[in-house]
């Protein structure tokens, strides 16, 4: 049983990452850390976890054995560079690194310590898209050829409720503009979707953007990659699909178009499915993440000190860098 620690205890840890470690075998939520000694508290008591930290030595000194960082983006380098120093793994959310300088910085200084250092991308381990990576390696669609990562949404709308109940600007959508917009935050999950299913080097790049408020990134954007295996990718990816509508709706599509069929997802309507020259073929419907299977691939490997399948530390450096280097080309070219 390994003991756990958690740094930063917001939505994304209380929904996400801290009911999966609850639930796998071999993990143990030990202590949990939070600058805010109301949110390191409040995450304590909900879950009957044993220790909560706002002092960062005293988190490190309290026998925790690996870390996973749940911290905000611009936080992590440091998170990272305090794990190395103490000697301990780590698992830390997606984008890994808010520039290409830090995020080489963080994998040199946890490879110097000798430690291991993955980046947590949980749309790998959803039973979809292992499905979809088992059908590429029987060649179910031959040779795939194209591959569509469709994700429009609203990230909870323009607007949010404050305590008196006026609307106000949702607060956590400003923070994922600030910090680059969505392909930096949720296009880097399609991106690393197409790595880990087609396993081509892109050896082309061009990408495309569209505003509809007055951030610097755009909300709505367009990424296009040609593989060295002649597939090509396109990732279709907005924050401004119905943002500011009374009702709220999502499309989040995979579609890989092969040399001998079509899979395609749907999770909208609750589809998956395959087309081939032996017909149709219907799959089960699952959601497109799976913390839980992040967590136990993640156990497995500090149980075994490697892991077939985590995203290494350095391969979300390379995500991340290429949807921060897309976006950063379309504001220039606006």
């Amino acid at each position: 049983m390994k003991k756990i620690g958690l740094m930063g205890c917001g939505k994304v840890a209380a929904y996400g990452h801290v009911p999966a470690i609850l639930e796998t075998e071999g993990l143990e939520l030990y202590a949990v850390f939070d600058p805010f000694e109301a949110s390191a508290k409040a995450m304590q008591e909900r879950y009957e976890i044993p220790y909560a930290f706002t002092d960062l030595e005293a988190f490190f000194a309290s026998g925790i054995e690996a870390v996973t960082i749940t911290s905000p983006a611009p936080c992590h380098y440091a998170n990272v560079l305090d794990c190395a120093k103490s000697g301990l793994p780590v698992l830390c959310e997606k984008p890994l690194s808010m520039n290409k300088t830090e995020g080489d910085a963080m994998v040199a200084a946890m490879s110097a310590a000798n430690l291991s250092f993955y980046s947590g991308f949980c749309y790998r381990f959803s039973p979809v898209a292992l499905k979809i990576r088992e059908l590429i390696r029987q060649r179910a669609i031959g040779e795939v050829r194209v591959l569509r990562l469709i994700y429009n949404w609203h990230l909870h709308g323009k607007f949010e409720a404050d305590a008196t109940g006026a609307l106000v600007l949702n607060q956590r959508r400003e923070e994922r503009m600030k910090e680059g917009g969505p392909m930096v935050d949720c296009g880097t999950h399609q991106l690393d979707l197409a790595h880990f299913w087609l396993d081509s080097p892109i050896v082309r790049s061009s990408a495309h953007g569209a505003w509809v408020d007055d951030y610097e990134a755009p909300e709505h954007m367009w990424l296009h990659l040609d593989h060295a295996s002649g597939a090509h990718t396109v990732v279709e990816i907005s924050y401004a699909y119905t943002h500011t509508a009374k009702n709220r709706t999502s499309e989040f599509v995979y579609e890989l178009i092969g040399t001998a069929g079509v899979i395609r997802y749907e999770r909208d309507s609750q589809r998956f499915y395959l087309e081939n020259a032996q017909g149709h073929q219907e799959f089960p419907f699952a959601e497109e993440k799976s913390f839980k299977g992040m967590y136990s691939a993640w156990a497995d490997a500090l149980a075994r000190g490697r892991s077939d399948s985590l995203t290494t530390a350095a391969e979300g450096v390379a995500v991340a860098d290429l949807a921060r280097e897309m976006t950063l080309q379309v504001i220039a070219q606006r």
